[in-house]
């Protein structure tokens, strides 16, 4: 049965990105909690940002769960990345992801890889950079494997990157890795930009997909665009996917409204008829 997840986003410097909560999480858990959702993703400044202690036991008052922790902010805050052609920025990229990797398997939570995977920058052969992308990836892939925990990657649109913008490239990326303990993010805001197929695309790669960001085409709360979700719901029935469906979208009109469109999608999409 797949579960209904809400974002919480707790860096300042990236206030017009797609998540929903933005308030502390002492106000956010709760409220997500009391729409009935069954988790929250976290976007944090570092590891270091949050004590997940605290995070344990808000989670637990409110019988939540943390669905998973994105590592953007190693990006937006520091401009690290897996594929940068400096050795010193990847190995910082490498270490920041590390640390929210350990961070995440404290909460049972497996880290997101999206922007840190980063550009072929120019100047740089494409397989350079997938080489050097590959080389992080198999690292954080074990340290994952260690803790417990999944690794996650997510193809993002060819305006956030040039490096893996479908499912079926990401998987094909995948499998020539030597980790086999990373799955792929199927984002529906980035697979309507360039996928054929949404639907298609979630059933040909169904092995692979252990994460799904909730949004519409416009990237606002599902129900407030045109994504055909009749069809994708079909597909991921098929697919028999289980795991969470988490709302990475615009907090729009407000957050709290967001949240309230969110759950009544969420349900009519999932709930049995």
């Amino acid at each position: 049965m797949v579960k209904s997840c809400a974002t919480i986003a707790l860096v300042p410097e990236i206030k017009a990105g797609p998540w929903i909560y933005w308030e502390r999480l002492e106000v956010s858990i709760p409220k997500a909690a009391k729409l009935g959702f069954d988790a929250v993703e976290l976007f944090t400044a570092s590891a270091e940002a949050v004590d997940p202690e605290q995070v344990k036991g808000l989670c637990d008052a409110n019988r939540m769960k943390i669905a998973a922790v994105g590592t953007g902010a190693g990006k937006v805050l520091h401009g690290w990345t897996l594929a940068s052609p400096d050795k010193n920025i990847r190995q910082k990229a490498v270490a920041f992801v590390s640390k929210m990797i350990a961070f995440a398997a404290r909460l049972g939570a497996p880290a997101i890889i999206g922007s840190m995977q980063g550009n072929v920058e120019p100047g740089i052969e494409r397989p350079q950079a997938v080489a050097w992308l590959a080389e992080g990836l198999n690292e954080l892939g074990r340290q994952a494997q260690e803790q417990g925990v999944r690794l996650i990657f997510e193809p993002l649109n060819r305006y956030e990157t040039n490096m893996f913008n479908q499912l079926g490239a990401g998987a094909g990326f995948l499998e020539t890795l030597d980790t086999r303990n990373i799955v792929l993010l199927a984002d529906l805001f980035h697979m309507n930009i360039e996928e054929q197929s949404i639907a298609g695309a979630l059933r040909e790669n169904a092995g692979r997909i252990g994460h799904l960001h909730f949004a519409d085409s416009n990237r606002r709360p599902v129900g407030m665009g045109h994504t055909d979700m009749p069809d994708v719901v079909k597909a991921l029935t098929q697919i028999g996917y289980a795991g969470y469906v988490s709302a990475e979208a615009f907090p729009w009109p407000t957050p709290d409204k967001a949240a309230e469109q969110t759950i009544r999608a969420f349900r009519a999409c999932f709930s049995p008829k």
